[in-house]
């Protein structure tokens, strides 16, 4: 008998410490010390391992110069600022930069902020590399899947932001992306709703590097492409693999882009396997008459079709949340 009431209390025992795992937890970073911590780092290395439940890192407002990585095993991380304006996370690599031993630390290398854990999200939070135009100098390089961007900002000139990993699914909803050449690049499928992309100096709003084995790379609605760049400077994106995948819909197209709209970077047999793609775009270069043969327009039944289940492979980043 003793035996079975020790096991009924062990199980007892074990069902409160899952649940007390399960809870979700709230870290606060500031850093004039009113937080648990005064760097974003220390709050990332205090999340517990694997965990399932949301673990919110609220950053108060402050320029944290810091370059973070969020590995792999830290999941499910909510990043939450005051507002984006006022909450910074920067640093100043940049890829020509020699390491210790004295080669280049490469365009992944300069990487401000690297993620490689599930289930990152981040709002009102401004992700930035501020070494300059200095060739390629990345702000953030997303790797780890079902990654979500609420009213954030991402500050650079080239190669701002990476949404490097292959097969991940990332979304940002009323965002602000600026930069110069390629300035979003990667081979992940990225869905852009409401954001603002903001090229400067003139270059290519997008690099994807979509791989052939998926349905889509870049999806943009609702979206303005802007600038401070000259007139007809940017191209909409050109092809960094073969079948690199974009598609803009619903968008305002400004001045500074192209006429012709996408670029084969230099290789004409991408015109084979690229896939840009545009729908009811509007603005001073919406015009589908002037794009380049290869590209093509989006049939109403086509463009009716790119949810955010259908792009993002049945994961809605919007499931329970407000905007």
């Amino acid at each position: 008998m003793n035996g079975m009431k020790n096991l009924i209390a062990s199980i007892i025992v074990c069902f409160f410490l899952v649940q007390a795992e399960a809870q979700p937890v709230v870290l606060t970073v500031a850093k004039d010390g009113t937080g648990n911590f005064t760097t974003v780092q220390e709050a990332i290395n205090a999340v517990q391992n694997n965990n399932a439940a949301i673990t919110t890192v609220h950053i108060k407002p402050g320029v944290y110069k810091e370059k973070l990585v969020l590995p792999e095993q830290k999941q499910n991380v909510h990043f939450v600022g005051e507002d984006a304006e006022s909450t910074i996370l920067t640093f100043d690599d940049f890829a020509s930069k020699p390491d210790s031993s004295g080669k280049p630390i490469g365009t992944t290398g300069s990487s401000s902020f690297f993620v490689y854990g599930n289930g990152f999200s981040a709002e009102n939070i401004t992700f930035e590399n501020s070494a300059g135009p200095v060739g390629q100098a990345v702000a953030i390089r997303i790797t780890g899947d079902r990654a979500r961007f609420l009213h954030c900002r991402f500050l650079g000139f080239q190669d701002t932001l990476y949404t490097q990993g292959y097969g991940s699914r990332q979304f940002y909803y009323d965002c602000h992306i600026e930069g110069t050449v390629d300035f979003i690049f990667g081979a992940a499928t990225a869905l852009f709703e409401r954001c603002t992309v903001f090229g400067k100096m003139g270059g290519y709003f997008t690099a994807p590097s979509t791989p052939d084995t998926v349905a889509f790379g870049y999806v943009f609605d609702d979206c303005r492409f802007i600038g401070s760049a000259p007139d007809a400077s940017f191209f909409l994106g050109r092809p960094w693999r073969p079948y690199g995948s974009v598609v803009v819909m619903n968008s305002e197209i400004s001045t500074i882009v192209k006429p012709e709209g996408w670029n084969n970077w230099n290789n004409p047999s991408n015109e084979t396997t690229a896939r840009f793609m545009e729908y009811n775009n509007y603005g001073d270069e919406a015009d589908r008459k002037k794009r380049v043969t290869w590209s093509r327009e989006l049939t109403e039944k086509e463009a009716l079709k790119l949810d955010r289940m259908l792009v993002l492979r049945g994961w809605d980043p919007m499931e329970g949340s407000e905007k």
